[in-house]
């Protein structure tokens, strides 16, 4: 439902960033209910430095805008929460893990449902313990003994008590088993990106959602840093959804509150990368000058570089939020390092079928544990700069064998760039009938246009023979060592910008699990991690490179557009 009123976007935040501001915007708040809150945060005191600080003291104040809308928007009639939500992206040493801590406590000794239940999740064991030791340090801290005795702890079970009303905070390690038993009115997730990589992710924090539902102000809280990895599963969803109300672009039945410290886009995908100057780091970093100094990180940094380019971008993404497009191993395919700058390929298949004197396609597979990809790379009729566009289909028995990769591909399937099959032969038949669109339109050339590998393709061969392609048109592509030319073409066009793709994700993650091995004087792209990795859409689109190096031209040139032939122009 929507709330008149509030408006959770903050369409200004790049300008809040650079001028040290809140980037919570203004909310119609219960002002009473929110100072009180921050009053109650204020007076805890930190339990693991030398002096016990008070939180007022040692806390940054994004922390108590957070606490403010938060505690400061339970509706005093309906008792309902407006803030339901919120998503925090802060990078590490801000004291995200404290803060959550903190919330835990501020949330028992303001609630006044009899028996509640509240829940602080950690992504591992340790973070659970490290989390769990703040709180009990926390009220072992106060001065006046007023927590001590207000609430019991139970080290043994991570579980404390409030004496008063009974509820009960527990601090847990997220597995399945996390909502057992219980209808929480706060659950507090920390480091979701961490999460993400269980194969049951998706499924938990819909359990939570589920179980949240019973309580009219119960809170979810997700308190994060950016993913060590490209975005996947979970993590990605709610970041995108996050950024989306932010930006204003998601206005309807918004209940999240997004607080994102990261960099505009710009600045995070430009190649000369400067968020690597130390000028832009206050932006992102909330807790500055309490407990993380620009002094120490650039420390870290030099360090970082000094151990390689994989090193400096996992420590980029959590120290500064900067978000990895690409897992740059070191082992890595040299065309990843200028994979996302070139993403400014064709927006659609038709668009690139519409707008090219030539195509050629990539087919490459393996069992059915595997993808199937399919890649088209069409000639630009003006520029003749290479563009490409690529799809892939996944059995089920591939997500279930490789539960890892389940939220990953459910992701690219909302995307568009992957299709779950439904059906045995669905993927067969739906490559045949690309293949027999471009043939139509007359854009593949006579002999070669349709590249893949020479060994178990005989299903998709005789699929495309129906579709009344000739047999000339496909062509076997020798892979391993063989495909060296097309692997250091399209290098090359990648570094000079004569090849351009469509962006897509699933792309993106096939090319980060491709590492390179070396064959004498040539090299072979294999999977980085044998099984789990996925690469076949990229092996694809280096079928459809070795054929379209050859410079071929389409079978009808000058004859009718792709549009005129699939019967969508009407003149």
């Amino acid at each position: 439902m929507a709330f008149d009123g509030w408006d959770f976007s903050c369409p200004d935040w790049a300008d809040r960033l650079r001028d040290g501001r809140s980037l919570v915007p203004h909310l119609p708040l219960d002002t009473a209910a929110a100072d009180q809150a921050v009053a109650i945060f204020d007076r805890l005191r930190l339990p693991d430095v030398v002096g016990q600080p008070a939180m007022a003291e040692a806390a940054g104040d994004w922390f108590r805008d957070i606490i403010r809308a938060a505690f400061g928007s339970i509706d005093p009639e309906s008792g309902q929460r407006r803030v339901a939500e919120i998503f925090a992206l802060v990078p590490k040493k801000n004291s995200k893990t404290t803060n959550a801590a903190a919330m835990g406590l501020v949330a028992m000794l303001a609630n006044r449902r009899p028996n509640a239940e509240m829940l602080v999740v950690g992504p591992t064991q340790d973070v659970a313990d490290l989390c769990f030791g703040q709180i009990q340090g926390m009220i072992e801290a106060d001065p006046d003994e007023y927590l001590s005795k207000r609430f019991h702890v139970q080290e043994h079970l991570k579980r404390i008590t409030c004496r008063i009303t009974r509820a009960v905070l527990r601090v847990k390690t997220f597995d399945m088993r996390v909502m057992t038993g219980t209808k929480p009115v706060l659950v507090i997730l920390d480091e979701l990106h961490v999460m993400a990589s269980s194969a049951f992710a998706s499924r938990v924090v819909g359990q939570i959602r589920g179980g949240l539902l019973a309580n009219p102000e119960s809170l979810l809280v997700f308190i994060t840093t950016q993913s060590d990895r490209p975005p996947t599963g979970v993590f990605e969803t709610e970041l995108k959804y996050a950024r989306g109300v932010r930006d204003g672009v998601i206005r309807e039945d918004v209940r999240m509150l997004p607080v994102l410290y990261e960099f505009p886009e710009a600045v995070q995908i430009d190649e000369r990368k400067p968020w690597r100057d130390p000028k832009l780091w206050p932006m992102v970093l909330p807790n500055l000058g309490r407990s993380i100094s620009i002094e120490r990180l650039v420390s870290e940094y030099r360090g970082a570089i000094d151990r390689g380019i994989e090193e400096e971008a996992r420590w980029a993404s959590q120290h500064l939020n900067v978000q990895i497009g690409l897992a740059l191993h070191t082992d890595r395919w040299v065309g990843a390092d200028y994979w996302v700058a070139a993403g400014k390929g064709p927006a659609s298949l038709d668009e690139l079928l519409e707008t090219s004197d030539v195509c050629t396609v990539g087919i490459d597979g393996g069992g059915l544990d595997d993808l199937l990809g399919a890649a088209v790379i069409g000639r630009h009729r003006e520029t003749r700069v290479w563009r490409s566009w690529a799809h892939a289909w996944a059995h089920p028995i591939a997500l279930t064998r490789r539960p890892e990769n389940e939220d990953t591909l459910r992701g690219f399937e909302r995307a568009g760039h992957l299709t779950i099959c439904e059906t045995p032969t669905q993927d067969v038949v739906e490559v045949a009938a690309l293949v027999g669109r471009i043939w139509s339109a007359g854009l593949l050339p006579e002999k070669a246009g349709v590249g893949l590998d020479p060994n178990g393709v005989a299903a998709i061969v005789d699929a495309i023979a129906e579709e009344d392609v000739p047999d000339e048109v496909i062509a076997g592509v020798s892979q391993g060592w063989r495909l060296c030319a097309a692997i250091w073409g399209l290098e090359r066009k990648l570094h000079d910008g004569t090849f351009l793709h469509d962006g897509s994700p699933m792309m993106a993650w096939c090319v980060g699990n491709a590492r390179v091995e070396p064959r004498g004087n040539a090299v072979l792209i294999t999977k980085q991690i044998s099984g789990k990795a996925k690469i076949d859409p990229l092996m694809a689109v280096l079928d459809a490179a070795m054929l379209m190096a050859a410079n071929p031209e389409a079978h009808a040139p000058g004859g009718r557009s792709y549009l005129e032939a699939s019967g969508l122009m009407v003149l």
